[in-house]
C-alpha cells in the first residue's frame, strides 16, 4: 500500500487560505502522490501547532511553510524536500 500525504492548510477559511489549498491539490496531483489536503479553521489546533502567522502548510504535522501564500510549484518543492527528509 502506497504511503498517503496529509497536507493540512490552517488559517481562517479566507480567499488566500482557499487559493493555498488549490494550489496544494495541483502540487499533490503534479508529484503523483496520493493524499488529502484539508483546511483546518479550529482555533484550538491552529493553538497547537504554535502558529503565530497564517496561512500555514502542515505535511504529516510538520509545519513546513508560514504566513504567506505559496504556489503550486512552489508546494511542491516543499513536497519534495519533505519527502527527502523523511526517507
Amino acid at each position: 500500500m502506497e504511503w498517503q500525504m496529509k497536507i493540512e492548510i490552517i488559517g481562517n477559511g479566507c480567499t488566500i487560505c482557499k487559493t493555498l489549498f488549490c494550489n496544494a491539490l495541483e502540487a499533490l496531483r503534479e508529484t503523483g502522490r496520493k493524499g488529502r489536503v484539508v483546511i483546518v479553521k479550529d482555533m484550538r489546533k491552529i493553538v497547537r501547532y504554535g502558529m503565530l502567522a497564517t496561512p500555514a502548510i502542515i505535511i504529516n504535522g510538520v509545519v513546513v511553510c508560514s504566513g504567506r501564500l505559496v504556489s503550486s510549484k512552489e508546494i511542491m518543492a516543499l513536497l519534495k524536500s519533505y519527502l527527502t527528509s523523511v526517507v
